[in-house]
């Protein structure tokens, strides 16, 4: 039998691989798009979850809406604003960052077994997947200089952290109001970053932030 579940873990995993190693920034925001739908669809298929409440269903749709296309069209305005279509000069190469992608993987499997959490039924594969994309967006942040990269790095870093709320709780209403607060902290953030990248960009036609260093009081 095919456990959703499983799929969706999977194919969250896959999109935090293919972000450390794709050079072209329009694809970056459309594998943010597919993660942040499958991070809203997890829950949902949980079996520890139950059914779901009517409220529920509407949260998760709102989730979706903003995971899945309002913040990514931010995110591709801003792209389109600043006209820069690839990250050239990373901190760490496309390959190297691949292969950290891998051992972050290995690392979150031997954290999770040691842990000794007494987790839910299938909620195992929840948490080794959310300190693996919590991980890697801090590594895209560190790892890369063009602040668009950093800005996707730090929504994976988000989409880590509200799986680790998943994989560590079975009581969905606190995960909706916390997720809820943050993920508005997260919209702003982007809506303000996005202003940034515009001012960047103005002055010295670029966004890699290493430029910033030029900056005089």
């Amino acid at each position: 039998m095919i456990n959703i579940t499983e799929i969706i873990l999977v194919i969250t995993l896959l999109s935090v691989l293919l972000s450390l190693g794709s050079t072209r920034l329009m694809m970056l925001v459309k594998i943010m798009a597919l993660q942040g739908v499958m991070v809203s669809l997890t829950p949902l298929f949980l079996k520890s979850h139950g059914s779901l409440s009517s409220g529920a269903i509407i949260f998760f749709q709102v989730m979706i809406l903003i995971k899945g296309l309002l913040i990514p069209g931010l995110l591709y305005m801003a792209v389109k604003r600043v006209s820069i279509k690839r990250e050239i000069e990373p901190f760490i190469g496309y390959h190297a960052s691949i292969l950290v992608g891998l051992a972050i993987i290995l690392v979150s499997v031997f954290i999770t077994n040691h842990l000794r959490l007494s987790l839910f039924e299938g909620h195992d594969m929840v948490l080794i997947t959310a300190i693996t994309t919590m991980a890697s967006g801090f590594f895209l942040m560190m790892g890369r200089s063009k602040a668009i990269t950093q800005i996707i790095g730090y929504l994976m870093l988000e989409n880590g952290i509200y799986l680790i709320g998943t994989a560590l709780t079975d009581h969905r209403h606190t995960i909706y109001v916390v997720e809820f607060g943050v993920l508005l902290d997260v919209l702003v953030g982007v809506m303000i970053m996005g202003v940034i990248l515009h001012n960047i960009n103005s002055t010295f036609e670029d966004v890699d932030t290493t430029l910033l260093g030029r900056l005089k009081d």
